[in-house]
């Protein structure tokens, strides 16, 4: 059965949001038009993983609360304030603003020098969304933060909101761990990791541009081999904390809530295990879908799930990350007033690799409008495991050519995965709708990040309709930062 849905009254509004704000779940204050820019500032922090400190990035928003809550009409104006002592970018992901306003370190739009800042005013997409850092390896060290944009919709439905953001830790710096994959040293790791902040321009696109232009050693196909988890993490996270810690929320209103699941980890994926509970989704990347129950869903790198579900009985009940190839696991407990909470354990068993069993069961709600592609490409995922070496269509990042868009053209991407490891792809300023896996015809969700499998192919299509230079990359931090990275451009935009 559908879960229920409610009209909200003034006071019902009311006492849940001041229970939201008490139990650390996003405000649901009412926005009516917000017109004065308010600050977002990138800085450092502390944070006790298990016992241990460690030194962490955040992006603080108004008020002094992690990330950013919007209401229905509100634009995303904001001064972007870098208090570290490092160069920074930051990236809306799943926004779809001005190319110069996204947060990619393009020669035109450089990364924000320590104690700099840099103005950011847009109409955002509602849904859950998020932002981190694009500059270097700093997504690891946390410099993420959710981005929630509320529609008038969410707020009919009178649901608590509880974000639940998920991290891979490692007390590592980042730029050890890839040394270690690639066998380099730390310095040459973070000088590849941060090699975006120089590009060259790219050679004339040609006609045949999006086709294989290898500038490196040729990519090894690992296709029929599958790898998880090359990084060895300290600890996952949920909201910041460990399992063997987790944040309680305690529902009210009679305990339906709306959960907003953020995988902003470097380089894990997820299985959402709702217990005992059952869910339904109802978005994917902050875009409505038709409802999907069930109570374990694949969560990849960079996707968002919005699920609602109705605690009808008491107790605590956790709300778990389960990392595929692992007994680890991270999240957070919902428990009605009262609960006893008992420490959560580890998993028993390893969970296994995620899958598109999800998107294979996701129908978007506002699907793209029927017609013909006027532009088709093929894009292959290639890669070296034994120099940890990732490419598209064998085409390392720098040394790329762009493929070349045209205003108002229907774009359909072919991406056949010829390794053996999954790759959740992320294109910026669009949103795109699955439409085939394995070659097979759906009328999918509409997202901004899909979970390419080993040897698998996906579909998307997507309308040209924000005309700049828009970065399309693996959103895995290491395969990105070895090149799996290429660049979709207009016509006519000057570079």
């Amino acid at each position: 059965m559908p879960l229920s849905r409610r009209p909200l009254s003034r006071r019902r509004f009311l006492t849940t949001s001041i229970a939201a704000a008490a139990t650390g779940a996003t405000p649901q204050l009412p926005a009516f038009g917000q017109t004065a820019a308010q600050k977002l500032t990138a800085t450092t922090r502390s944070l006790d993983v298990n016992g241990k400190a460690a030194r962490v990035y955040g992006l603080t928003g108004p008020g002094g609360k992690p990330g950013v809550t919007l209401g229905p009409g509100e634009r995303f104006r904001f001064e972007l304030v870098n208090s570290t002592d490092v160069p920074t970018i930051v990236h809306w992901h799943g926004q779809t603003p001005p190319w110069k306003e996204d947060g990619f370190p393009w020669p035109q739009t450089p990364s924000l020098a320590a104690g700099t800042s840099r103005s950011y005013d847009f109409v955002p997409l509602s849904g859950t969304h998020w932002m981190h850092s694009h500059h270097g390896l700093q997504e690891q060290r946390l410099l993420t933060a959710p981005l929630i944009v509320r529609s008038a919709a969410d707020y009919r439905e009178d649901r608590q909101q509880v974000v639940v953001m998920l991290h891979d830790f490692s007390f590592r710096e980042p730029d050890e761990i890839l040394a270690d994959l690639t066998h380099t040293t730390p310095a040459e790791a973070e000088r590849m990791a941060t090699r975006e902040e120089n590009v060259p321009t790219p050679a004339t696109p040609s006609a045949t541009a999006g086709s294989a232009v290898t500038t490196s050693p040729p990519a090894m196909s690992m296709a029929g081999k599958r790898d998880l988890n090359d990084v060895d993490y300290d600890a996952f996270l949920a909201n910041d904390r460990t399992i063997s810690d987790p944040e309680v929320v305690r529902v009210t209103g009679g305990g339906r809530v709306r959960l907003r699941i953020i995988n902003a980890s470097a380089s894990t994926q997820f299985w959402i295990n709702l217990g005992s509970l059952t869910g339904e989704v109802i978005a994917a990347d902050g875009h409505p879908v038709s409802p999907v129950a069930g109570s374990r869903f694949p969560l990849s790198i960079a996707q968002r799930l919005d699920v609602l579900l109705d605690v009808s009985r008491y107790g605590a009940f956790p709300i778990l990350a389960e990392v595929e190839g692992k007994r680890a696991r991270a999240g957070i407990i919902l428990a009605t007033a009262g609960a006893r909470i008992a420490k959560v354990a580890e998993g028993t068993n390893e969970a296994p690799a995620i899958d598109n069993s999800l998107e294979a069961k996701l129908s978007a709600i506002d699907p793209l409008p029927a017609r013909p592609a006027d532009l088709v490409r093929q894009i292959r995922l290639t890669g070296d495991m034994q120099r940890y070496a990732w490419a598209l269509d064998g085409q390392y990042w720098p040394d790329i050519v762009p493929l070349m868009l045209k205003r108002g053209q229907r774009v359909e991407i072919e991406l056949v995965n010829e390794t053996g490891m999954a790759h959740p792809m992320h294109l910026h300023g669009h949103t795109f709708q699955v439409t085939a896996l394995d070659r097979r015809p759906i009328s999918g969700a509409v997202r901004d990040t899909v979970m390419v499998p080993p040897s698998g192919t996906v579909r998307i299509a997507f309308d040209a309709d924000n005309p700049g230079r828009w970065a399309f990359h693996c959103h895995n931090l290491y395969h990105l930062a070895t090149g799996m990275l290429t660049e979709f451009r207009y016509e006519g935009i000057a570079v």
